[in-house]
């Protein structure tokens, strides 16, 4: 077996693809698999102009995008769920005056009723009086969007406002460049996807009140859904490139074989339950398409 698959997309993702390529690449050393991670819409982005293999994505496509891939002749892909990741809310380390946030305060200080707030307590009575610098994704990410989804989206609509964020932050592509801007400044407020956060160094997961009380996020409390900023992670595939690629088509059945598992506990993830894995298989090996 020989040949290349290009693989682009979420950089919460990409671990886990990377992962993969690594294991895959010690029983099928003449298949280059090449990984990078823009984000979610970047990927997709490329993946329906046809110029991937696989996209990586840390949100379900978008209507709009899957209409771009059929505009462009992208038309048979198949999705398939590889993991599950919480979205961490951080701060500095030596940040002890906050240890939880609720999704209302979350709102006041990220969203877009926050703009031009300069201190936690300008944003949302309660909370110090300390300077806030923001660091998160920025739009083309599916961690900005599934933050938005989760988080803020809900109260925007209960206060007639856009279901978005602030713009006065810093926003970056990159999760090591947001973790960077956490660790730089002692009441810093931002979000990555946990598996990024959590060996980190230099910062506090901080605990999330979604309605039912404050929540550590926990490789048990996100696969139980009990941490209330969780969602999951995904891979397209375009099997019209799989029929033309044997190469492709050997990655992705070691990706969905006992190796995801294994690939999403290494690099900080919540693996599938056997039954969940078990479903991404069958749409795999079945070719069951979006439609």
């Amino acid at each position: 077996m020989s040949g290349s698959v290009n693989i682009s997309g979420s950089s919460t993702v990409e671990p886990i693809s990377t992962r993969v390529a690594e294991l895959f690449e010690d029983t099928t050393p003449d298949v280059s698999v090449n990984v990078d991670g823009p984000g979610t819409g970047d990927g997709f982005k490329l993946f329906c102009a046809g110029e991937t293999d696989i996209s990586d994505a840390s949100r379900q496509i978008k209507p709009a995008e899957k209409d771009d891939c059929f505009a462009n002749g992208v038309t048979n892909i198949v999705e398939l769920k590889v993991g599950i990741d919480g979205i961490a809310v951080m701060t500095n380390a030596g940040n002890d005056a906050v240890e939880c946030l609720s999704f209302h305060q979350l709102f006041d200080l990220i969203g877009p009723n926050g703009e031009g707030t300069s201190t936690w307590a300008e944003a949302s009575a309660g909370l110090p009086d300390a300077p806030l610098d923001i660091f998160g994704p920025g739009e083309e990410s599916g961690t900005f969007d599934s933050f938005v989804e989760i988080v803020i989206e809900h109260l925007a609509e209960e206060a007639g406002v856009e279901a978005t964020t602030r713009t006065d932050y810093s926003p970056s592509g990159d999760d090591n460049v947001i973790l960077q801007g956490i660790q730089s400044i002692d009441t810093s407020l931002g979000w990555v996807g946990f598996a990024f956060a959590t060996n980190a160094q230099g910062v506090k997961l901080l605990e999330v009140d979604g309605g039912d009380g404050c929540v550590a996020p926990t490789a048990d409390t996100i696969a139980s859904n009990e941490y209330p900023v969780s969602r999951d992670l995904w891979i397209y595939v375009n099997a019209d490139a799989a029929a033309a690629n044997p190469a492709l088509v050997a990655y992705v059945d070691f990706y969905v074989s006992d190796a995801l598992s294994q690939a999403v506990s290494e690099v900080g993830y919540v693996p599938l339950t056997d039954a969940a894995r078990t479903e991404t298989a069958d749409r795999w090996h079945s070719r069951t398409l979006l439609s």
